[in-house]
């Protein structure tokens, strides 16, 4: 919010001689600057006001003059006025332009100086048009990451300018340590400023109050995701997939509805994996790139960060130009088969289910197979045993065999019997060969309807 000095040569009009009227002064006040009041906040032509004491300084900057005596009540007295006086309704996101320091960009490249309305961003760098290309800066991505995954990146950090979550994913850079990939976050809080906030993907899955600190903000960065697998995700996802408003919730303040624009970039030295949600929604939500290894002879220089900040503008039009392309492809990231790859490697880690159906010598596909539900896990439990994997519990075991049964060509049914004749659930088209014990059953063998017994 701007500084605006005035010399009255004349008493103003709120001051009558002995006391000031409080309406008048935030008329002129608000007559003077570009103020708007949405929801809970203070917007300017320079964006989200953060801190309210810039514009209590202000305000006391004009009184101080005329008031003696319960200036800061009477200060209180007028920021509770311009609540009311500068209130709008609403002010929607605006995805289709950048507020930068001097100007505003649209997405279709026309540019334009003027600053004349309240907005909900403003970034703090220049549009240069012609500003050198950030030779530093890609050399350091060179040397970070694959040249095919480069791209992914320019597209995300372009996508973070704007206010929209259309692209539906976070991003994960994850490596072994010491790669340098967390002097990307400490660029960018520069070239976002106030529009980013340092942040924990595990806090916001586990605290219901810690979505609302993320209100109005366009990035959060993790900068080093804790490894714990995350107790549950709804929390997370409903931010990476937010369209519209959301309930929002401050301690000891009833729920409302706001914005949420923020997309999350994290850096970490494992997967973001998820202790209960093994689902596509969990995993379909990410991008995930992983770092080349840090050469052994590397010295690391101290200032990156800083020299980086002087390509700040070239930066701006790099990403301004991968925002551009993700525009074009209707918000469809670029991703490489390399990261492709790692990500269905990653899905499989975390979804060890999957990597027990994918197994040999444990189950036996095939049309005139059967196999119940208890004795399926039963050999699920000792395929992670005997590869140092924690089993999932049995309602979720079965929870992804019913969601997937097209996908491992089973089919689920209420209708199978044991060797006693008791109906059992379980599943046809796949059958066990062992039991924890590792032995063979002949003791219990399953039969199916026509009473034809079958292996298991």
């Amino acid at each position: 919010m701007g500084k605006i000095i005035k010399l009255y040569t004349t008493d103003p009009t709120w001051y009558d001689g002995k006391a000031i009227s409080v309406p008048q002064f935030c008329q002129e006040f608000l007559r003077e600057r570009h103020l708007a009041y949405v929801g809970n906040s203070f917007f300017t032509e320079d964006g989200l006001l953060s801190d309210l004491s810039i514009l209590r300084r202000q305000i006391f900057e004009e009184l101080a003059p005329y008031v003696k005596s319960g200036v800061s009540r009477k200060i209180d007295n007028i920021v509770n006025l311009l609540k009311l006086q500068a209130r709008v309704d609403d002010q929607p996101p605006q995805t289709d332009r950048i507020h930068v320091l001097n100007g505003t960009l649209y997405l279709d490249g026309t540019f334009t100086k003027e600053k004349n309305e309240t907005v909900r961003s403003r970034f703090p760098v220049r549009y240069d048009p012609d500003a050198k290309p950030p030779e530093r800066w890609l050399k350091f991505l060179s040397e970070l990451l694959w040249p095919e995954d480069i791209p992914t990146v320019q597209e995300f950090i372009g996508y973070c300018l704007i206010p929209s979550n259309a692209g539906q994913k976070m991003l994960l850079i994850k490596g072994n340590g010491g790669e340098g990939k967390s002097q990307i976050g400490n660029l960018l809080s520069v070239l976002f400023g106030i529009n980013a906030k340092n942040g924990s993907v595990a806090k916001v899955s586990e605290n219901q109050f810690a979505r609302a600190d993320l209100e109005h903000i366009h990035l959060m960065i993790d900068d080093d995701t804790r490894l714990e697998a995350l107790k549950q995700t709804n929390y997370v996802k409903s931010i990476v997939t937010a369209k519209g408003k959301m309930d929002l919730e401050r301690k000891g303040q009833q729920s409302y509805q706001g914005w949420m624009t923020a997309r999350i970039m994290a850096f970490s030295n494992g997967n973001l994996a998820s202790l209960y949600d093994q689902s596509d929604g969990f995993f379909r939500r990410q991008l995930i790139l992983e770092t080349k290894r840090k050469p052994q002879d590397r010295i690391d220089d101290p200032f990156l960060s800083e020299k980086f900040c002087e390509e700040l503008e070239g930066i701006f039009l790099w990403a301004f130009e991968g925002l551009q392309r993700l525009v074009k492809n209707h918000f469809q990231f670029t991703v490489s088969d390399r990261a492709r790859l790692v990500w269905e490697t990653v899905k499989k880690e975390a979804n060890n289910i999957e990597l027990f159906m994918d197994s040999t010598g444990y189950i036996i596909r095939g049309s005139d197979h059967s196999a119940s539900t208890k004795k399926l896990y039963d050999t699920y439990c000792s395929w992670c045993d005997a590869n140092a994997y924690s089993p999932v519990k049995q309602k979720t075991f079965s929870a992804h065999l019913n969601a997937n049964t097209e996908k491992y060509g089973i089919q689920s049914t209420n209708h199978l019997f044991d060797a006693r004749g008791k109906e059992v659930r379980g599943y046809k088209g796949i059958s066990s060969i062992v039991y924890p014990s590792g032995c063979i059953s002949e003791e219990l063998q399953e039969v199916n309807s026509d009473g034809i017994p079958f292996m298991d």
